[in-house]
């Protein structure tokens, strides 16, 4: 369920900010609502299931060999579930304004081409689409190996998704997400096919280029993950650190503990 919630917030967040906000905050104030999402969800919920939030970034941890091939299938669902989740709840709302219509107006999915932001082609959208889930997964493996800062993670990688937003939400509206790829457009498939082409391959061809490019070319696929948050816990041992950001913590024998989603 915490893939499920953490999922949900990204895309109430960020798409929510998009649909009901976007006019008045503009592209920077998306950007930050999108970054601002990864930190909650990195924070709130990273000791129950580490907040991956993105199969681009599940499968990158299954290549570096700091996922199971079952985890991996489980988290991508959930990670699915969560945002058409989130999408129904941001057009519901959004359903509450006179002159919103969804095939019209949208969840805030990407895009591309004539009529979609700064009109970009194809080409420079493909383009976009790896080059920014590279750099996004290679900050997250990076700030989670075992010689990074601790209780930094969090941070590092909504920052880096908040500059990913501000270089490209007007080339593609940014995916960098196949789960956020997939959500919005689940619940505004007509003004989605209409905006990216009448092939409905053509959005998924991004969303598998960008997860599997990124995970295979992501570094540290040997090299273990440290814990990337930390909690104070009262206690008369004094502080403890939380489990491994952005990836399952280990059992632990506790009453309260709960299998990861």
């Amino acid at each position: 369920m915490a893939e499920v919630f953490g999922t949900f917030i990204l895309v109430f967040f960020g798409c929510g900010a998009a649909v009901l906000m976007g006019a008045q905050i503009g592209f920077h104030g998306i950007a930050v609502a999108f970054g601002l999402s990864i930190v909650a969800a990195a924070y709130g919920l990273g000791t129950l299931s580490g907040a991956q939030l993105n199969p681009a970034v599940s499968l990158g941890f299954l290549l570096s060999g700091r996922m199971s091939s079952s985890d991996f299938v489980t988290y991508v669902i959930a990670q699915l579930i969560g945002a058409t989740l989130g999408a129904l709840v941001v057009m519901l709302i959004a359903q509450g304004q006179p002159d919103y219509s969804v095939a019209v107006n949208g969840l805030g999915q990407y895009g591309y081409g004539t009529g979609y932001n700064g009109s970009y082609n194809l080409t420079a959208a493909l383009i976009f689409e790896f080059v920014a889930p590279l750099v996004f997964v290679t900050v997250i493996l990076g700030a989670t190996q075992s010689d990074s800062p601790a209780g930094f993670a969090g941070l590092a990688i909504g920052l880096t998704l908040v500059a990913i937003h501000l270089v490209g939400i007007n080339v593609t509206g940014v995916s960098v997400n196949p789960a956020r790829s997939f959500g919005p457009p689940s619940s505004s498939t007509a003004r989605h096919w209409r905006i990216c082409g009448s092939s409905s391959w053509r959005p998924w061809l991004v969303a598998r280029w960008q997860a599997f490019c990124t995970a295979w070319a992501s570094p540290g696929r040997t090299t273990p993950s440290r814990p990337a948050t930390e909690a104070i816990r009262t206690s008369p041992k004094g502080p403890s650190r939380m489990a491994p950001f952005l990836f399952p913590r280990p059992r632990l024998n506790l009453p309260h503990d709960r299998t990861p989603v």
